[in-house]
């Protein structure tokens, strides 16, 4: 029997609650809460994984859901473990840790473990309602395709961008110039506009579901935070900084959705 959908939002929820709290005591043994970013992707794929295992029959349209969320999480993750395995400790947190001292450890758990698991809990609502409630879902049905062709636009279009920053930075010829080449010659952050419309497609996939409509804030969410929050503005407060040419990148080159250049 299936389980109901406030018992698996309460099981998602735990889940959540014992991985970030298991990453969290990693992140005090290496003195590295930029661990917690990598850990982002892979904490929807255990909530997907979560609610299929208590919500059977591995349909069709649910094994979608759920492999879409998988593959995304996992080039996500690889990506931001490379990353921080290779830099270290990402300068926001460094920050945070200055300014916490000695109450660190405690204020990292709540102000970023816990929150950023909240979150994803959250993000992730589309994807436990389609999974729980979407037993009849075809997954030929035409809002499923067009959710599964955004997704897939967004994969790809993330992965592109983040492989070309990668490849620019691992250059030291480059050290304090803009990318303002492929991809990013169109958005100055086309990673985040790919990573929009992964959220945008996987809700798009999970409306056919009955009761997910409701859900369409988090989409919304990530796009707000993306562009409001902890992508754009600090992103680029970081990346301004000793980077005078930034300026007329800034003033050349959309923010978000990729346009040509003025």
């Amino acid at each position: 029997m299936a389980a109901g959908i406030l018992q698996t939002f309460a099981f998602s929820a735990l889940a959540v609650w014992l991985a970030m709290t298991g990453v969290w005591f990693v992140s005090l043994a290496r003195r590295d809460a930029s661990i917690v970013d990598a850990f982002w992707g892979p904490g929807f794929a255990l909530v997907a994984v979560v609610a299929l295992a208590l919500d059977p029959p591995a349909t069709p349209y649910r094994l979608l859901l759920v492999g879409m969320t998988v593959a995304w999480a996992a080039r996500l993750g690889v990506h931001l473990l490379r990353r921080n395995l290779a830099h270290g400790e990402d300068g926001r947190y460094r920050e945070m840790r200055r300014k916490a001292g000695a109450g660190w450890a405690l204020r990292s758990y709540v102000t970023v473990f816990l929150l950023q698991g909240a979150l994803m809990w959250l993000i992730s609502l589309p994807l436990q309602v389609a999974i729980v409630q979407g037993g009849a879902v075809r997954a030929g049905a035409p809002l499923v395709i067009g959710g599964a062709g955004l997704f897939l636009f967004g994969f790809l279009f993330e992965a592109m961008a983040d492989r070309q920053l990668a490849r620019f930075k691992a250059d030291t010829a480059n050290a304090g110039k803009v990318l303002d080449t492929g991809l990013w010659r169109y958005s100055r952050h086309p990673n985040y506009f790919g990573e929009a419309c992964v959220w945008w497609g996987l809700f798009l996939a999970a409306l056919p579901a009955p009761g997910a409509a409701w859900t369409a804030f988090s989409p919304a969410v990530v796009t707000f935070l993306l562009l409001k929050v902890s992508g754009v503005p600090l992103t680029e407060r970081h990346v301004a900084e000793g980077r005078p040419a930034y300026r007329d990148y800034i003033r050349r080159t959309s923010a978000f959705i990729p346009w040509p250049p003025r």
